[in-house]
């Protein structure tokens, strides 16, 4: 298997030091945390660098996956990482041999895979890792949301490491509408010393009909969609596609 992005913005440690500052706790993690009570066990498949995988820990045995060590071991180090599985493996691969009241995959890391042959592999993951009871959660960006057709999109903020002090953050991204695809660059400039990082990756947007083929084809059922991490229900035009579901 090859068909994934394998970019370095996660596994390289020049760039995965910036993740964090770059992306926040947001409603995203208040999701997973509301829909995690009463959850004995999770699964947190593409953690990252583990925030959200740290907070489901104190109060469940929570396991961690991802494929970038560069990642794993800025989530290893942070408060709480000692009480989580860390796991550096493959979301099309690995099998832990145990199944989860809980499997999220935020952060859209569902999109990193670029074929319809890898996603099916991903979400059967999923289905394998699910208990008789469990519930799965997952997000990816909706092809049909308007801002997509803006093929070429640039944007610039600044903001603030807890090392680096303050931080220029900038991305470039190309949207082709005939694959799906969009090719981005992210990069960071540390003001203080003129520092600059950059790296580039591809991610694939997938239509609601197509995640629900997929996802019953390999034992899934959804039994909610939503449009935002609000909670708001999926419409042609909402920005996400967040299916919520157990095994069929």
């Amino acid at each position: 298997m090859n068909s994934i992005s394998d970019d370095p913005l996660y596994r390289d440690p020049s760039l995965a030091q910036f993740y964090d500052s770059a992306n926040r706790w947001g409603p995203d993690f208040d999701f997973c945390m509301t829909l995690a009570e009463g959850a004995q066990s999770a699964l947190d498949l593409g953690c990252g660098t583990g925030e959200l995988t740290a907070a489901l820990a104190t109060t469940r045995a929570v396991t961690g996956v991802d494929p970038a060590a560069a990642m794993l071991d800025i989530a290893k180090a942070r408060p709480g990482g000692d009480k989580v599985q860390w796991v550096e493996g493959d979301a099309r691969t690995v099998r832990l041999g145990k199944t989860f009241d809980l499997i999220v995959l935020t952060g859209h890391a569902f999109q990193v895979f670029l074929t319809e042959e890898d996603q099916r592999a991903a979400l059967a993951t999923i289905a394998s890792h699910l208990s008789p009871t469990g519930r799965f959660v997952f997000d990816t960006r909706n092809p049909d949301f308007q801002g997509e057709r803006d093929v070429r999109h640039s944007s610039v903020r600044r903001l603030e490491h807890p090392e680096l002090g303050a931080i220029e953050a900038f991305d470039e991204s190309h949207y082709d509408e005939a694959t799906g695809i969009l090719s981005y660059e992210n990069g960071y400039h540390v003001l203080s010393t003129g520092a600059r990082f950059s790296g580039r990756a591809k991610i694939l947007y997938t239509s609601r009909d197509k995640l629900l083929s997929m996802m019953e084809d390999v034992g899934l059922a959804v039994e909610a969609w939503h449009g935002d991490w609000d909670g708001n229900p999926f419409h042609a035009q909402a920005r996400e596609i967040i299916p919520v579901g157990r095994l069929a």
